[in-house]
């Protein structure tokens, strides 16, 4: 059942996004902060970049103490460095950080279904296409989400990268049609925006959505927020960054 407002006894969960000028990638994550507010209260929404409010702009007005969950996929510079500095600069000392939301094999469950909503059939070659990343820790998050996949679909399922590293979504798309007739990309981002627009010119049988405004979204999403304000390890986590 949906509450209204959070407990004035527990953080205010604050949904931090990386931003995007595409009007149905910024519904849409509203969408995933409603859904999630279904399930532990009151979410706003913060974005890194491209469009406000800024984490640290919402923190700045919240008394009590909150919660940041960032809605990325992987642990790349955003979430390493944006994300604390955002805390700090807020001058909020009572801020808990959740873990990104990827990889996680809920991820692939969503990934399969898109997939098929695109026509996929098993036997069809699947690359994953992620945003990419400078940050070597987010590539390997990104590989361990695409070897869940594979797990999930009993197929290897290669990385192909939309902005940054390497190799990029045509070229692996290229190596894979040498071995297969047919090939879909599996969309690792979660909202409609550029980088999903730019997979139509891979030259593939389909592309599938990106992940979206799921129920199963928004319980992992409620789910990272519950380990982090129930583990005691999250306590430590917290206590480093309010004395950051």
């Amino acid at each position: 059942m949906r509450r209204d407002r959070t407990a004035a006894d527990q953080p205010q969960p604050i949904l931090v996004a990386h931003g995007t000028r595409s009007v149905s990638g910024v519904e849409t994550i509203g969408r995933i902060a409603e859904l999630v507010s279904e399930r532990i209260g009151t979410t706003r929404v913060a974005f890194v970049d491209v469009l406000g409010p800024s984490p640290s702009d919402l923190l700045a007005q919240i008394a009590g103490p909150a919660v940041v969950v960032p809605a990325f996929l992987a642990a790349g510079y955003h979430v390493r460095h944006d994300i604390p500095t955002h805390i700090e600069a807020s001058g909020h000392r009572d801020v808990r950080l959740c873990e990104n939301m990827g990889p996680d094999p809920v991820l692939a469950v969503v990934l399969r279904d898109r997939l098929c909503a695109a026509g996929w059939r098993p036997g069809d070659a699947v690359v994953m296409a992620a945003a990419g990343s400078s940050d070597r820790l987010a590539l390997r998050e990104v590989e361990t989400a695409a070897r869940y996949l594979a797990e999930l679909i009993d197929d290897d399922v290669p990385v192909g990268y939309i902005a940054t590293a390497t190799p990029r979504v045509p070229d692996v798309v290229a190596r894979v049609r040498r071995r297969r007739r047919r090939v879909f990309i599996a969309s690792y981002l979660l909202a409609p925006g550029l980088f999903h627009a730019r997979l139509a010119e891979c030259g593939v049988h389909g592309v599938a959505a990106p992940l979206g405004a799921d129920p199963r979204i928004a319980d992992l999403i409620a789910a990272r927020v519950t380990e982090t304000l129930g583990t005691s390890s999250s306590r430590s986590r917290a206590a480093r960054v309010r004395t950051m």
